[in-house]
C-alpha cells in the first residue's frame, strides 16, 4: 500500500538560497553605509613630508635682495663743455669739497662771454647816462621852481605896497592894476611850475628805482656771464670718493655729460626691490634685517621709488644704528622685511603642496599616521616659512606638505 510523503518547506537549496540572498543585502547595506568607495592610492611614506601644524608667534615676512649703496651720491656734470687741459685727480681717490678735478678750454665760449661781457658794459653805461639825465632834469626843474619863487616874492611885496599907497590915493588906479595882475599872472606861474615839478619828481623816483634794479640785473648777469668760464674748471661738489669716467688730457667733453660721481662714504644705505605685488603694502618705517659678520642688523624703509620696471620697485632702507664693519660699496644683501606686526597663530610650514591646492585643502593624517584624507582648509598671511591657518586645522595636526602633483585626483592616500 503506497504512503503519501509530505514536501518539506524548508529543503536544503531553499536555506541555502535564503542564506545566500541575506549576505547579499548585507553586502550591499555595508558597501552603502560603511565601506569607504573613495578613490585610494598607496604611498611611499618616506617619499612625502609630514608637517605638524603648531600655534606660535607668526610674522609675516618677505626675502628681498638690496645692494649696498653710499647713504649719499652727488653727480658730476659737465655744465659747459670744452677740450681736457689738466685732469688733478683720477678716479677711486678721496676729495675735499671744493678740490679741483680737471681744467677745460673752450675758445668759442670765451669768445661768447668777452663779446657779452662787453654787451653789458654799455648797457650799463646808457643806464647811468640815463639816471644822469634824470638828474639833471631835476635840477633845471627845481632852478625853475626857484626863480618862479623868487619872482612871486618880489610882486607879492610890490603888491602889498602899492595896495596901501592906493588906499591914499599915492598912487594911480592904473598902475595898481597892473601890479595887481602882475602878481597874479607871476602866483598862476609858480603854482604851475611847483606842479609840473612834483609831478616829474613822483617820475624820477620811479624811473631812478627802475635804473637801479636794471643796473644790479646787469651786475648780476655779468657775475653770471663770468661764472661761464669758471665752469670750466670741475671742482668737488662735497666731500667723499670721486669716481669718473676715463679722462685723458685733450678729450673732448660735452655740455651736460656725466663725468662722474661723489660718494659721502661715512654711511652706508640698501637699494632693494621688491616684487610690485606687495606695493600697496610697503611704506615709510617698516622694518628688516639681514646677518652680516655673525650678527644681525636692522634697517628701516626710508624713501619708496612707486616706479614699476620689470615687475619690480625699489625702496631706500637705512640702518639703526651704524652700518657694519666690513660692508663695501656694490655689494648684495640678502634682507628679511617686515610686513607686519608679530602675533599668535595656527601655522603650517610651506611646502609644495601649494602649487597643487592653492591653499584650499591637503591631506590630513589620521591618528595612527597610516592614512591621510582630504581635508578643506582656509589660509590666511604667509611668509617664507609658514602660512597662517584661519580654519581646517588645529595645533597637533599632521598634514602633508611636499608636492602633490604625484597624487593624481585620489581623495585618500595609504601610507606604507
Amino acid at each position: 500500500m503506497d504512503r503519501k510523503i509530505e514536501k518539506k518547506t524548508w529543503t536544503t537549496k531553499r536555506i541555502l538560497m535564503v542564506v545566500g540572498g541575506i549576505l547579499i543585502a548585507a553586502l550591499i547595506v555595508y558597501v552603502i553605509g560603511f565601506m569607504d568607495v573613495r578613490s585610494t592610492l598607496n604611498v611611499d611614506r618616506e617619499r612625502v613630508t609630514v608637517s605638524t601644524v603648531q600655534e606660535d608667534v607668526f610674522q609675516e615676512f618677505i626675502q628681498v635682495t638690496g645692494t649696498v649703496q653710499p647713504i649719499e651720491t652727488i653727480y658730476l656734470d659737465a655744465i659747459e663743455g670744452g677740450v681736457v687741459n689738466q685732469v688733478f685727480l683720477e678716479s677711486g681717490t678721496m676729495v675735499q669739497e671744493g678740490d679741483t678735478i680737471l681744467e677745460m678750454s673752450n675758445s668759442n665760449l670765451q669768445l661768447q662771454v668777452m663779446q657779452q661781457t662787453s654787451a653789458l658794459y654799455d648797457q650799463i653805461n646808457n643806464v647811468r647816462n640815463s639816471r644822469l639825465n634824470l638828474e639833471q632834469n631835476t635840477l633845471q626843474l627845481q632852478e625853475q621852481l626857484a626863480n618862479a619863487r623868487s619872482q612871486l616874492q618880489i610882486l607879492e611885496a610890490r603888491f602889498e605896497r602899492n595896495q596901501h599907497l592906493r588906499e591914499q590915493d599915492l598912487i594911480s588906479e592904473q598902475e595898481f592894476e597892473e601890479t595887481q595882475a602882475n602878481y597874479s599872472y607871476q602866483k598862476e606861474r609858480y603854482e604851475l611850475t611847483y606842479e609840473s615839478y612834483r609831478r616829474d619828481s613822483i617820475q624820477t623816483i620811479t624811473q631812478a628805482r627802475q635804473l637801479d634794479n636794471s643796473e644790479d640785473r646787469m651786475y648780476q648777469n655779468l657775475e653770471a656771464v663770468q661764472q661761464i668760464l669758471e665752469n670750466l674748471t670741475v671742482t668737488a661738489p662735497a666731500s667723499g670718493q670721486l669716481s669718473t669716467i676715463e679722462l685723458n688730457q685733450g678729450q673732448s667733453i660735452s655740455a651736460g655729460e656725466r663725468i662722474g660721481q661723489v660718494d659721502n662714504l661715512d654711511d652706508y644705505k640698501v637699494r632693494v626691490n621688491i616684487d610690485e605685488f606687495h606695493l600697496s603694502r610697503i611704506i615709510p618705517g617698516l622694518e628688516g634685517s639681514f646677518p652680516f659678520d655673525g650678527e644681525d642688523h636692522e634697517l628701516v624703509i626710508t624713501k619708496i621709488y612707486p616706479v614699476i620696471t620689470n615687475g619690480q620697485f625699489e625702496v631706500d632702507m637705512e640702518f639703526i644704528g651704524d652700518a657694519p664693519d666690513g660692508l663695501r660699496r656694490g655689494q648684495t644683501v640678502r634682507i628679511r622685511l617686515e610686513l607686519g606686526e608679530s602675533a599668535q597663530a595656527v601655522r603650517l610650514p610651506r611646502g609644495g603642496f601649494y602649487q597643487t591646492t592653492g591653499g584650499n585643502w591637503v591631506f590630513l593624517l589620521n591618528e595612527d599616521e597610516t592614512r591621510a584624507v582630504r581635508h578643506e582648509i582656509r589660509l590666511g598671511r604667509q611668509n617664507p616659512e609658514y602660512f597662517e591657518v584661519l580654519s581646517g586645522l588645529e595645533p597637533g595636526d599632521k598634514v602633508i606638505t611636499s608636492s602633490y602633483d604625484t597624487f593624481g585626483d585620489n581623495e585618500v592616500l595609504v601610507l606604507e
